[in-house]
């Protein structure tokens, strides 16, 4: 079996990573400035233990790679990208190669399972960063993050449980779930706090706009039927302390995927297929969610001013409640 890891950024660039440390066969694709420090240096990962430099084949594309049956792709590209790199990987690859989605969200799987035939979600908590061309960091010292799949839209098959024997094997918490929706709209849940976090100055205010985003959520879900109950996937000091997360030499992580978003200044933002997703309930079901609303058009306003490079962290949670009114 080998791994191709399409979005090699910070989730997908520590899971290759650890896949290769383990022995698997592992490519990445990656583009940009992270490519070339890629495949001119190779990729570093930095943990609170260790810094090793790996070499790794990496492609711009996914028509740079040879093709076999062997191969699984795990998609790990932000959910604004999905669709365009399923569409490369269609014309590349065809529709047969199996696709995990080691992403946040639950659009996803759906987009995926529109163009190939093989999908697979995966619940990731993987507490990592990538800031830096050629360089990301993983902050478990006892295990690299919990990734559990699952066939979708449900039940498990026997490439589901060797894709989780691997990981298991490479320094991640990886077991089959035959429910693995409900799983990842409990991720999705806590993943509401990632614009919050992203966009908002410390305090109590955030804390409360967090709070309400939550609710908003809960309340937007149950009206569309959706379970959403995951205690296991919901308490994240549990499973934090479960994986040793430490500090990398004095440095905490620095945030959310979504605040490093706006700090490398990428452009985009995947808050539209987070919180977005409520909206979208919210809309379908007849649940207001002005909270969610608002940190969907304040993070990509923030994404399209800040291109390039953008300190995060500069609005008020009252500026968000502001436009929520």
């Amino acid at each position: 079996m080998r791994f191709v890891i399409f979005g090699a950024g910070a989730v997908g660039g520590v899971v290759g990573a650890r896949l290769h440390q383990a022995g698997f066969g592992v490519t990445l694709i990656a583009r940009g400035a992270h490519l070339e420090a890629i495949r001119r240096d190779g990729l570093t990962l930095l943990t609170p233990t260790e810094r090793v430099t790996l070499r790794l084949p990496a492609a711009a594309d996914p028509a740079e790679v040879e093709w076999t049956d062997e191969d699984v792709v795990l998609l790990a590209t932000k959910s604004q990208d999905t669709l365009g790199a399923l569409t490369d990987l269609r014309a590349a690859a065809g529709t047969a190669v199996p696709v995990v989605c080691v992403q946040n969200g639950v659009e996803n799987e759906r987009a995926a399972l529109r163009l190939m035939e093989r999908v697979y979600g995966a619940v990731v908590m993987v507490p990592t960063a990538h800031l830096e061309p050629g360089l990301v960091e993983s902050y478990g010292t006892e295990l690299s993050g919990m990734i559990d799949v699952g066939r979708y839209p449900g039940g498990v098959d026997e490439s589901c449980e060797q894709i989780c024997a691997a990981l298991s094997g490479s320094m991640f918490l990886s077991e089959p779930s035959p429910a693995v929706m409900r799983l990842k709209y409990a991720k999705l849940l806590v993943n509401l706090g990632n614009a919050v976090h992203a966009l908002c100055r410390p305090g109590e205010r955030r804390d409360e706009l967090n709070e309400l985003a939550r609710a908003e959520g809960e309340a937007a879900l149950t009206a569309a039927g959706i379970d959403f109950v995951a205690d296991e996937v919901t308490d994240v000091d549990t499973r934090w302390a479960r994986m040793g997360v430490r500090d990398i030499a004095g440095r905490r992580r620095p945030g959310s995927s979504t605040w490093q978003s706006l700090a490398r200044g990428t452009g985009t933002i995947e808050t539209d297929y987070l919180n977005g997703e409520i909206v979208l309930q919210g809309r379908l079901h007849g649940v207001p969610t002005p909270v969610n609303a608002a940190l969907c058009r304040l993070a990509a306003q923030a994404a399209r001013e800040g291109r390039g490079g953008r300190e995060p962290n500069l609005i008020g949670a009252e500026d968000v409640l502001a436009v929520a009114a």
